[in-house]
């Protein structure tokens, strides 16, 4: 379980995950040697997976970002292994999540701009395998992309 200090390490981190080991120890109120055997600790335990470069795809020039709702085939065998394997071969398409319920699968992707999506559609998601029913939703805007838990 985690305690107070281990909370306090996670909260730091969310907040700045690049900040060196002495940083982060002096503001959890630890010494640098004992926020790393926790830090350790944390990570055997599976709980701090580590750190990740998140990226702006706009500023990359991808403009577009497409949610698809895809519902299979599920009367073929080896429908889902089939179409996330082919998915995944989709340099755009940025996540995958599976669902319970009338739709199987969420694709998300990304293009530089309305063109680039047509033809990413056309050309690649229409030719995914098994796929009984699409409906794509297009992000107007984020309102809120809140990854830190409340610890």
């Amino acid at each position: 379980m985690l305690d107070d200090l281990d909370r306090r390490l996670l909260r730091l981190l969310q907040e700045d995950p690049g900040q060196p080991v002495p940083d982060l120890a002096q503001a959890a109120g630890l010494t640098p040697g004992r926020a790393a055997r926790r830090l350790d600790r944390l990570r055997e335990a599976g709980i701090l997976r580590g750190q990740e470069a998140v990226i702006d795809w706009r500023r990359l020039g991808y403009e577009v970002h497409v949610s698809l709702r895809v519902t299979l085939d599920k009367g073929a065998p080896r429908a889902f292994e089939e179409f996330l394997a082919a998915a995944r071969d989709v340099p755009e398409v940025v996540e995958i999540q599976t669902f319970l319920g009338q739709v199987d699968v969420r694709l998300s992707l990304i293009a530089r701009d309305l063109a680039h999506y047509r033809a990413i559609y056309r050309d690649r998601i229409l030719t995914l395998p098994r796929i009984s029913d699409i409906e794509a939703l297009m992000t107007l805007s984020v309102l809120q992309d809140n990854e830190a838990l409340p610890l």
